[in-house]
């Protein structure tokens, strides 16, 4: 019931657009239609505003494009097997109504993230530039509006509207974090909201709020202070919402005569603490007044005590809270960095729904919208700045690093989600400069590390795999990755033990591996040892589903018997782009997510859902899997992923008995079932048994026994996934017709019409160049400009190409 109450909360707050961001006002225009585009340069601002003075003028090229924001350069190419992704200047343009309803007041624009380099100008005129694609910033154009408006340019070309135009730039720049050596794209655009906002000339700069509480939460105690402009309100009211709403405490603030702070502190009985299963927030309310005007603004902050134990696990509100983790990039197929609220709402919601209490917010600054909803969600935060590989650059890279640590402390300060702050990553990895200095790198952490505690002495330092420097910060975590890049799954434990050991304060961020949604593969035991027994999957491995869900599972049992152990974030939870991977079965994308780019879930979801998940839930293994493969009459396991106290299995209508779970029965926690199916179609049912509760799964499984030799043929069907949308499916069969369920042969995909294809979106059913999985490649089609060919190859062209015909 408890919940539910968060998912309530969640889904009622969702309907309310609320200011939380670099500009402390609750009133902010969101500014997303009637943009221009261009990927190019341009050669000067006039060559961006100029008239065109008729149909087929000089003036009219090059073209440009009608997007709506937020907008990513990268939004395909960034997949596109074919190309190297977009790495320069593009220009946006806009015109605005400008209308400040404040007297003598100020005009922003605010930008709550822009790659990687950005300029902004108000007609020809530049009026302020910045370094950093994750951090928040604000231009101040109301100088710049006033003057133009005397320009007779303003009425006579565009009627009293403000021409804006903004230069973004990711050209490479080893003088600029993060290092292009990362395993990410450095996207450009305006990828985030671009908000208008109007304040009077006394206004907020900044609100810090500190809530603290005994680790009983007997007593809680509040800090707030304002740093306000130079010209002074004449009176502030603030207000106390406790989390039901209800007003438990009014305070008139002094109103400072200058730019100065304005504080005060209180204490409340009891507060209602903040805490993953029950993320209470509480709400401020302040209104500032003067000159017949009134700004008002509203802050959420929440109570919790933490720490984390030296040598020893971590603790929420004085009690052992194992930290259920994952990892998030600003990623998504066919928007890039480009994701809406509603994208990003759906996202954090299914990671709520896994089970997952901490995540890592790799590897920048990230959205607002993000740490509120983890703040309303309650999921724990650790959230790092870009210093990430490549080695250590000049004054100006530094500078950045230090600005860019600074801007995450201050403009993301008083959400309750966030428990740690990272100075960085791998930042043992040479290759950027001529040189490599662990001595710089050591000096400039412990600057940063410095910097970071006194910003916030609140909250701990952390920082992941630069053993150099691990003595540095508070919390570290070394390279663990059991299975994947070393050693096999089998020895997490051993692995987990000796890094806990290695460090004063232990955390473990990343460990998991890649999978090809869609390929399975059936376990082979050869002298006693299973095909999945393996080191380094990565290399010596299939990449397939079957092996990751049991290395997933062999961590997450183990986990459970670690009470020392503070808690861990799996790497990661949706594939994402990076440029590093061309020769991934989908090329361009790290593919360790257990959901797609586009959010469709994995097998591997429903793994951590089972063991995390408080919500009943139950999923038969295999969903993706409609064909297997072996002997006849060869007993194959079936799995059963639920947290349900029991299960019984059905095949085919009869009973293979009901199991009672057990974490430590491996693998699915004691829900698996060695069966004999048939040749042909299997039904395969489940029922989880949770007190009055029953669950029901059910799946149906080909069983083929028929041998297969190597790939001789492509075949090509349609089916028919909506009225405007087919899957094209090409299948690899041999000489005889059977399906090669173990080809792994690259398919490309073409079309008469290619704006028919769903390329370059990074998954599974959108990617026109993707390596089969089980003899199987896959592609949506758009029948809106039907009738059209589709055609696929093999990558080596040693098979004939085969074509179907998509009528409308």
């Amino acid at each position: 019931m408890r919940t539910l109450r968060i998912l309530l909360s969640f889904l009622f707050s969702s309907l309310l657009l609320q200011a939380y961001a670099l500009i402390p006002t609750d009133s902010k225009q969101r500014l997303t239609e009637h943009w221009e585009f261009i990927r190019q340069d341009m050669g000067s601002i006039w060559e961006v505003m100029r008239p065109i003075t008729g149909a087929g003028k000089p003036e009219t090229v090059p073209l440009w494009q009608e997007v709506t924001l937020p907008h990513c350069f990268n939004a395909e190419d960034a997949v596109d097997p074919d190309v190297n992704y977009y790495q320069g200047p593009g220009w946006y343009r806009t015109m605005l109504n400008i209308d400040n309803p404040y007297k003598g007041g100020r005009v922003y624009l605010e930008f709550e993230g822009a790659g990687q380099k950005t300029e902004v100008y108000v007609y020809t005129t530049q009026i302020a530039s910045h370094t950093g694609g994750y951090d928040e910033w604000k231009a101040d154009i109301t100088d710049a509006v006033e003057q133009f408006r005397s320009n007779p340019v303003c009425r006579e070309r565009f009627g009293g509207k403000i021409p804006i135009a903004i230069r973004c730039d990711n050209s490479r720049d080893t003088e600029m974090i993060p290092s292009d050596m990362s395993d990410f794209n450095l996207y450009g655009g305006l990828y985030r909201y671009v908000n208008l906002v109007y304040v009077p000339a006394f206004h907020p700069e900044r609100i810090r709020i500190n809530a603290s509480t005994d680790e009983k939460g007997q007593q809680g105690e509040v800090s707030i202070e304002l740093q306000m402009t130079e010209h002074a309100p004449q009176k502030m009211d603030l207000r106390i919402l406790s989390p039901e709403g209800k007003e438990i405490k009014q305070v008139l603030l002094p109103a400072p005569s200058q730019a100065a702070a304005s504080s005060c502190r209180f204490t409340l009985k009891r507060p209602k603490l903040w805490s993953p299963d029950s993320p209470n927030l509480y709400t401020c309310i302040i209104e500032i007044t003067g000159n017949g005007d009134t700004l008002r603004t509203t802050e959420r902050f929440g109570f919790r005590h933490f720490r984390f134990e030296e040598k020893g696990p971590f603790y929420l509100n004085g009690k052992r809270l194992l930290l259920r983790g994952t990892h998030r990039h600003e990623d998504h197929a066919g928007v890039g960095a480009a994701l809406t609220e509603e994208m990003m709402r759906t996202e954090m919601q299914q990671i709520k729904t896994m089970g997952a209490n901490f995540i890592r917010l790799g590897h920048y600054q990230q959205s607002d919208l993000i740490l509120r909803l983890c703040d309303e969600l309650g999921l724990l935060v650790w959230e790092e700045i870009p210093w990430c590989r490549g080695g250590l650059g000049g004054e100006k890279y530094r500078e950045q690093a230090r600005r860019m640590l600074a801007n995450m402390i201050n403009q993301h300060h008083n959400h309750p989600s966030i428990i740690l702050w990272g100075m960085g990553n791998e930042n043992d990895w040479p290759g950027d400069f001529e040189s490599f200095h662990k001595d710089s790198i050591r000096a400039f952490m412990s600057e940063l590390n410095a910097l970071s505690h006194r910003l916030d002495p609140t909250r701990p330092t952390v920082i992941r795999r630069c053993d150099f420097c691990k003595d540095i910060v508070d919390v570290y975590s070394p390279t663990i990755w059991a299975g994947w890049y070393g050693r096999r799954f089998r020895d997490y434990h051993e692995m987990e033990a000796a890094g806990m050991k290695g460090t004063t304060r232990f955390i473990h961020a990343e460990w998991g591996g890649d999978s090809h949604a869609g390929r399975h593969a059936e376990e082979q035991i050869t002298a006693n040892r299973s095909s999945f027994d393996i080191e380094a999957g990565d290399r010596n491995g299939d990449w397939s589903e079957s092996y990751i869900i049991r290395l997933f599972d062999w961590h997450l049992k183990e986990q459970e018997t670690m009470p020392w152990l503070t808690g861990s974030a799996f790497w990661t939870f949706k594939d994402f782009s990076t440029p590093l991977r061309p020769q991934n079965p989908i090329p361009y994308v790290n593919q360790k997510g257990v959901v797609q780019r586009d959010g469709t879930p994995k097998e591997s979801y429903y793994v951590f859902q089972s063991y995390w998940s408080n919500l009943p839930m139950l999923h038969i293994y295999g969903h993706t899997w409609p064909v297997r493969w072996g002997k006849p009459e060869e007993t194959k396991e079936i799995l059963v992923y639920s947290n349900c106290p029991e299960v019984e299995l059905f095949v085919n209508g009869v009973s293979q008995g009901r199991k009672k779970r057990n974490c430590q029965d491996f693998p699915a926690a004691g829900f698996h079932w060695n069966v004999v199916l048939k040749e042909g179609d299997n039904d395969i049912e489940a029922t989880g048994y949770h007190g009055k509760f029953r669950l029901n799964d059910k799946i149906q499984q080909v069983y083929q026994t028929q041998t297969w030799e190597k790939p001789a043929e492509i075949r090509l069907t349609q089916t028919a996934l909506d009225p405007e949308t087919v899957l094209v499916q090409a299948e690899l069969v041999d000489k005889n017709g059977v399906r090669c369920l173990d080809a792994r042969n690259f398919i490309e995909f073409g079309c008469t019409d290619s704006k028919a294809l769903l390329r370059n979106q990074g998954t599974a059913r959108g990617s026109s160049r993707i390596q089969a999985a089980n003899g199987l490649a896959s592609i949506c089609v758009s029948k809106r400009n039907a009738p059209v060919v589709v055609s696929a190859c093999d990558s080596k062209r040693t098979l004939k190409s085969a074509f179907i015909s998509i009528a409308r």
